[in-house]
């Protein structure tokens, strides 16, 4: 079988690795020299933490399975079982930590309340107040800038991998076959259109107007070096705002009692921060639905999670050596791990895992595969 990848981002790279894993030919056309999008400009993080049950934690799951094994023969990734802390500071952020491990899955995700002195010695970087923290042991991380180009060499050598980047495909010729702008014809058996957040052009003339995926922009930071390690990945509790794990009357108790800061309501936010392999911190991020997105970054948000990493580091936050925005794309029904439809005949369009994409491409590419019959 020959498949035709359109889009070289995280997920249309998860479905050339199966298909070369089981295989097959493929061909990878990106419009980009390399991918520039949404799985470059994430954490990094294998998140299974704050999944919502069900399909959505099985799914996270099965990619961290399958992360960890595709590490050990790609030590490019950076692959890293480093798990996550968040720290609690108050009873109320407390307490949804605790309706957290009364799930019936809790020991799945690998959930356990540490006491403040036990955190810090999983992660001594964590100098600064807090009361508790909530571990997650299946939480992982990789490096996002990197990741994409280390797979695409590994895929180089079994020989039945060729990239072709700095060609849009606009067209699709007859059954599982495409045209790029330079005029070539790409013929397959299948088609996987992976291309993230271009919702637009051959997208749109394929899957109609009323696809239920929407773009989401958000802003995120890198700093310097830290200069000591940072061994695990760190939340906070505005994350348990945005999760759908931590949905329970404990966190209708803490939104009712302990308000979000505005600054974070504002612009929707939740700390998350994973160390990079050069001992920078990337830090974020924000959630912007409302189109027309802004083309400008925002200061206030970047000075928002600056106290709150200062608080829990005790230290002053390294300089800011970039800042940058970007947009993923998501499902409307965010219950929805991945919209996946045939679009024409040997013509799939995989797009909207959203913030999942990261975390969870391992497994939506392999479903792909087992749906298919490849």
């Amino acid at each position: 079988m020959r498949v035709i990848v359109v889009g070289a981002g995280v997920v249309g790279t998860m479905h050339a690795w199966h298909a070369v894993s089981r295989g097959h030919e493929v061909v990878q056309i990106e419009r980009e020299s390399e991918a520039r999008g949404a799985s470059l400009r994430n954490f990094g993080q294998i998140w299974v933490s704050g999944r919502a049950g069900g399909e959505e934690l099985e799914t996270a799951l099965r990619a961290r399975e399958l992360w960890e094994g595709i590490g050990r023969r790609v030590p490019g990734l950076g692959f890293r079982a480093c798990g996550s802390l968040t720290p609690l500071r108050t009873p109320a952020e407390t307490a949804v930590a605790e309706a957290a491990l009364a799930r019936a899955d809790a020991a799945a995700r690998g959930y356990k309340l540490l006491t403040a002195e036990e955190a810090r010695a999983l992660n001594p970087a964590l100098r600064g107040t807090f009361t508790a923290a909530l571990w997650c042991e299946r939480d992982a991380a990789v490096e996002p800038r990197t990741a994409q180009l280390a797979l695409k060499e590994e895929l180089l050598l079994s020989g039945r991998y060729a990239f072709l980047g700095g060609r849009e495909v606009r067209e699709v010729v007859g059954n599982a076959s495409v045209r790029d702008d330079h005029g070539d014809v790409h013929t397959g058996d299948a088609v996987i259109l992976a291309t993230g957040a271009w919702l637009g052009g051959l997208v749109r003339e394929l899957a109609g107007p009323e696809l239920p995926v929407r773009r989401v922009r958000l802003q995120m930071m890198q700093t310097d070096p830290l200069g000591e390690p940072l061994t695990t990945s760190v939340a906070d509790a505005d994350s348990f705002r945005y999760y759908p794990a931590y949905r329970s009357e404990a966190l209708d108790a803490l939104n009712a009692h302990q308000p979000q800061d505005p600054v974070a309501a504002e612009h929707r936010m939740q700390l998350l921060m994973v160390q990079r392999g050069d001992g920078g911190l990337t830090i974020g991020d924000t959630h912007e639905y409302e189109h027309p997105f802004a083309f400008d970054t925002v200061e206030e948000p970047y000075e928002h999670l600056t106290r709150v990493v200062e608080t829990f580091l005790g230290r002053p936050l390294p300089r800011i050596r970039h800042r940058w925005a970007g947009v993923y794309a998501q499902c409307t029904d965010t219950s929805r791990v991945v919209h996946r439809q045939q679009v024409r005949d040997g013509v799939w369009l995989i797009t909207g895992p959203g913030g999942r994409g990261m975390t969870c491409s391992p497994a939506i590419a392999e479903t792909t595969a087992d749906q298919l019959g490849w």
